[in-house]
This record gives C-alpha cells, structure tokens and sequence, in this order.
C-alpha cells in the first residue's frame, strides 16, 4: 500500500516509503484501477469533497496526500484527536490566504469520527462555498458516526485491507529498500500474517526486524529472530467500532443458523482481539432467550452456568465454559417464537387504550369489593378437570385472542405446539355445551 522512493532514512520505514504517484500506490484497486472513480479525479484533475472509510493502514492519509500533489493544492492536516474548533477556525483562515494569493486548498481530517456535530457543522459552508476540498479519513461507518449534512456533500470510498498478494509485493519493494537484509519464505508468511492486511504494520514490524538483525550481526530474517524481535501480535479488533460490531454480528449468527464450528470461530477471534468476556457472556445469555427460547429451556440454563462458570474462574480457564456454552447453543433447536411473540404484544400494548380488568379476575381483599363482583365466577383452574379451566375469559374485554405465540415444531416447542391445540379445542367444546360466545 505505501512504497516509494527514499526520503530522510531517519524517518521511519513507512513514511520513507509513501508513494510519490498514484502508480505507486499497493493495492484499493477498485479505485484507483482504470476507469475507477479514484483514478478517474486524479486523470481528469477534479478535485471532490470525500470520506474515505476503512482499516488501518490501507492508504487513506496517502491517498489524501498525493490528491493534494496532483492538484497542486496546499495541504492541511488535522487530527480529529487533537484538533478542536479552534483549529478548524485556523484551517479556515488559511485557506482563505492561499485562495487570496490563487491557490486551492486541500484539507483532511485524520479520525474525522471524533469531531462532535457542531465540529463537523464547521465544515460544512467552506465546503459548500469551496473554499477548500475536504477529506475526512475514518475507520468507522460514517453513517453511523458523520452527520447526514457533511455526508451529503463529501462521496465516500471504502478502503479495503490489503490482501496476503499485495503485502507481498510490498514486502518485496520494502525488502529491497533496506538494502542487504533477506528474509526466509517462513519469516514473510509471519510477517504478512500478522500485518493482518495493515500495511504499516508490515513496514513497522520489517523495520523492528531489520533492527534486530543489525544488532545479532546478520543478514538474514528468520522464524526465530521475528519471534523474539516482535512483541505478540493481535489480529485487529477495536473493542467499540465497526470491527467488533460486524464479528459479534457474526457470532450471533453462526449460533442462529446452527453452525457450531463458525460459532467457535468467532468466539476465540473475539476473545484474541482483547474483547471483555463478561460481554460475550451476557451476548450468550441473550442467544439463548431470543433464538432457542422454550425450544430447548436447557440452553438458558447452560448459558447462566457458563456466564457464573467465568465469574469464578476467569481467564483462560473460564472461557471453556463460554465455548461450550457456545457449541450448545448452536447445536440446539431454535425457536423465536417467544421473542416474536413479547415483541407484538409490547408493540399492541403501547398503542391500545387502558383496558380494565374483567371483574371475575380482581382481587377481592375487602368486602366492598366482594360486594362489588371482583373476582365472582371466578373458576380456579387446580379444582378444574386437568387444572384447566376451560372456556374462562383472561384477556380484557373485547380483544380477540391475537394468538401472538405461535410455537414452532422444533425441539419442546412441538410438545407445547400440541398442549395448546388440545386447550384450544377443551375451550370449543366447553362453549358448546354452554352455549357461550366466545369474549376473547
């Protein structure tokens, strides 16, 4: 992603490396690749607002750079982190100076999601009056995180990370930079793997690496010198953006669709990227109510014991409980019945009126009350054939049954599927014979 000439060697490798052109630049080919948008700006020389969206270390402050060389525009850079109103005020007022002396601007934002609305409103008239072209880089959704005005006005391009091809070809090049260092076929495939698609993270572990060579005296990087030059490597995660969202995403579907192993999988990527297992275990406890429910009662069970499991243990030890409460629940049949079914009657319960009580279900403590009919006929179920009393009235008055659970026939819930059909037709025929209409 990042590769060019050499510029001060005291830099570090990765900014000595940046490209120069657009033709240096590894990797976003569907960008920057003939006829693609980015390409197709730089070759016609209009410049445009943007938001560039993706991972670390993929070019998104590279490319900002060598719009701002190729448009001949000055360049200004702000950190989101550290930049405040202040800041974008003296952003502002230079650009006004280069546009009073013929010169366009360019102005990019690093961590653009960081600036609260009123931040990012500042933008927005110098934007709109093209005082200056705006970049933003983020590493998370903008539309999750940019207000829909300044979204309105900038296009935006997803960066991707860079695949195990291209963080060859720039190992390669950055290889060759270093001048008389080699690497073993072993010591690349560890260090494209650990970059994780992260181009600085190649070019920063390389330079560590190179380091440590010079110091043992040798030329050659291996599996055994990497191992202790590199300090363990987490493959990325950010415990609150878009990458934990997307994997417990994906956790919580694996285990919807019954897939064990892909369920496993995401558990064990959360817990190496560092994400607080007290989290994951009230996510399993979640599964198990809202995907599983009284198909298979046990699923809340064994995801309760795993969730105190971990209390007591902690880690390492207590994340075996998590995974094999994990593998439970994926191999479990799953309903949603009862989550559907508390979702309609909470959505038909916020929109209705007030119903009162039937009268036969109040409670009678007093005598006025028992005067007044509270709880008169009341049919009590345990002195009923099969504790049931059937053809009674529970829901208010003029509400049709809304039969909201509608129990699969998957695991116990055919069982209970069944037990109600057979209520359902003790209540017909009790009317029957009495000849009731139904009031529910």
């Amino acid at each position: 992603m990042l590769f060019a000439d050499d510029s001060s060697p005291a830099a570090p490798l990765a900014e000595r490396l940046r490209p120069k052109v657009i033709d240096e630049v590894i990797g976003q080919k569907h960008l920057l690749g003939p006829g693609k948008p980015l390409r197709v700006a730089f070759e016609l020389g209009q410049p445009h607002s943007m938001i560039l969206w993706g991972p670390p270390g993929v070019g998104k402050t590279t490319l900002a750079r060598l719009m701002a060389d190729a448009f001949k525009a000055e360049f200004i850079a702000l950190s989101a982190v550290l930049a405040g109103v202040k800041e974008i005020r003296e952003a502002v007022e230079m650009a006004r100076m280069y546009q009073a002396h013929g010169r366009q601007t360019l102005v990019f934002v690093d961590e653009v999601h960081r600036f609260n609305k009123s931040q990012q409103d500042a933008f927005l008239p110098h934007v709109e009056a093209g005082l200056f072209i705006f970049i933003g880089a983020t590493t998370e959704n903008p539309s999750f995180e940019l207000n829909s005005a300044l979204l309105s006005r900038a296009a935006v391009y997803v960066l991707t990370s860079l695949n195990a091809s291209e963080l060859e070809d720039l190992l390669k090049r950055a290889s060759a930079a270093l001048g008389g260092i080699s690497l073993t076929a072993q010591a690349c495939a560890i260090l494209i793997e650990t970059a994780d698609g992260d181009a600085r993270k190649l070019l920063n572990n390389l330079e560590i690496a190179a380091r440590a060579a010079v110091l043992k005296q040798t030329n050659e990087i291996d599996e055994a010198l990497l191992g202790s030059a590199l300090a363990e490597n987490l493959r990325r995660f950010d415990k609150g953006g878009e990458a934990f969202y997307d994997q417990i995403s994906a956790l919580h579907k694996a285990v919807r669709g019954s897939h064990p192993d892909a369920a496993l999988y995401w558990l064990c990527r959360m817990l190496d990227g560092g994400t607080d297992p007290h989290y994951l275990a009230r996510r399993i406890i979640r599964m198990a109510w809202e995907d599983i429910g009284l198909a298979d009662p046990r699923a809340v069970g064994i995801a309760l014991d795993a969730a105190q499991t971990y209390e007591r243990l902690g880690s390492p030890e207590g994340e075996l409980a998590l995974a094999q409460a994990i593998l439970y629940l994926a191999a479990a049949p799953k309903s949603n019945a009862g989550y559907c079914a508390y979702n309609a009657a909470r959505k038909f319960v916020s929109k209705d009126s007030s119903r009162a009580v039937p009268v036969h279900l109040r409670n009678a403590p007093t005598k006025l009350m028992k005067e007044l009919g509270y709880g008169h006929e009341y049919r009590y179920a345990h002195d009923e054939p099969d504790a049931y009393a059937a053809g009674e009235q529970y829901l208010p008055d003029g509400i049709t049954n809304p039969n909201w659970y509608q129990p699969t026939p998957r695991g116990l819930e055919a069982k209970i599927a069944e037990k109600l059909k057979r209520l359902d037709e003790l209540d017909v025929a009790w009317r029957a014979e009495h000849g009731v209409n139904p009031k529910t």
